[in-house]
């Protein structure tokens, strides 16, 4: 499949002082910790309280919106990069062929990780719930009729649906590797019962 072409490089230059730190659970990015929650959970919170705090739709749409690209952003470039030591993008080529990239921090000479675990924790925990809270939304604005939510629901679930899609290729590798180990999983599975 042409489209989904993989390619592993190098972390753009991995900081060698990070590998000189403390190899603790301490959160060593608080900043970015803060904004991989702050932009998803705002996009939520918005979303929730939306019609309590004003009446004008199209605010309440931009601002969710507006959260919800911030979120992609910072996730996609900054936040996956510090705090787990993966990036992933597509790179289209001068034929038009579509190229996925994923990058992944190089282990240090001492085989160690760079990154915190409650770092880590932090990370896929945001990553994996928040989607799943618009995927409910999506379901919930679908059969309450809201049709005017759900435009802004889908956005949540594609740009966030989108990083965990990413991220989870970028983990686990190609989607060769992802479909035969959820094969295994749940062969294995099987012949347990």
């Amino acid at each position: 499949d042409s489209n989904d072409d993989i390619e592993d490089v190098s972390l753009f230059d991995a900081d060698d002082d990070v590998s000189r730190r403390s190899k603790k659970s301490k959160i060593r990015h608080p900043v970015a910790s803060f904004f991989h929650l702050f932009f998803r959970v705002s996009a939520i919170v918005v979303y929730l309280l939306c019609e309590l705090l004003t009446s004008s739709f199209i605010a309440c749409m931009v601002t969710i919106i507006l959260l919800l690209s911030c979120d992609f952003w910072a996730v996609k470039n900054v936040t996956g990069r510090l705090m787990v030591g993966l990036r992933w993008w597509n790179q289209v080529d001068d034929d038009g062929r579509s190229h996925w990239i994923f990058e992944a921090r190089k282990v240090s000479a001492q085989g160690s990780k760079t990154s915190s675990e409650a770092e880590s924790r932090i990370f896929w925990l945001g990553l994996i719930t928040c989607p799943m809270i618009w995927v409910i939304f999506a379901f919930s604005a679908l059969f309450s009729f809201k049709v005017k939510w759900l435009a802004v629901v889908v956005m949540g679930v594609v740009l966030q649906g989108a990083n965990l899609y990413g991220y989870i290729r970028c983990k686990v590798g190609s989607r060769k590797n992802l479909t035969s180990m959820a094969t295994s999983y749940l062969g294995k599975q099987f012949l347990r019962q």
